[in-house]
């Protein structure tokens, strides 16, 4: 067992190095985290998952409010909203079943265990999930209803993810 020990972080370091940035959101019993992946160097994946129950608005105004976020970190103006993409699941993270085995020895003595358990969902509805692709700019915002001022979105939804 020893040996599989390095193997083991090895591993969980390269998976680490392939996943997205993830964070924990705003307060509040509905929010769970939003995460970005970088795409190009203008071009980003953002996702918010809201915890069970949280209204659609709500998880849109999080995701918003991340790309804004991000445009203003790069040093853009500006994003635009090039694809959208939404989920409804099941009410809460981490419902299921589980069965598991496992063994060990220690010195002279060893062991065998199994064990089950189920959890039950406890949010207060389904969970949404939101990503929108966005491809960020300088300047003066574009027109159309999918482009975004960056420091507008921050004034005028900031004050809701953060409530």
């Amino acid at each position: 067992m020893r040996n599989a020990t390095p193997a083991l972080c090895a591993a969980l370091l390269l998976t680490a190095c392939a996943t997205p940035t993830v964070y924990q959101a705003a307060q509040g019993p509905t929010a769970v985290g939003y995460s970005e992946v970088r795409i190009e160097p203008d071009r980003y994946r953002v996702t918010f998952h809201g915890g069970g129950g949280a209204p659609a608005a709500q998880i849109s105004d999080y995701v918003l409010f991340r790309a804004a976020q991000i445009a203003l970190r790069d040093g853009y103006d500006w994003f635009r909203v090039t694809d959208r993409m939404g989920e409804r699941g099941p009410s809460g993270y981490g419902s299921g079943l589980s069965i598991g085995a496992g063994g060990g020895s220690f010195g002279g003595g060893g062991g065998v265990g199994l064990g089950f358990g189920a959890s039950l969902p406890l949010g207060g509805g389904p969970a949404i999930t939101r990503s929108m692709e966005i491809l960020l700019g300088k300047g003066p915002t574009p027109p159309g209803a999918d482009a975004y001022d960056a420091r507008a979105v921050i004034h005028e939804i900031g004050p809701r993810t953060h409530s």
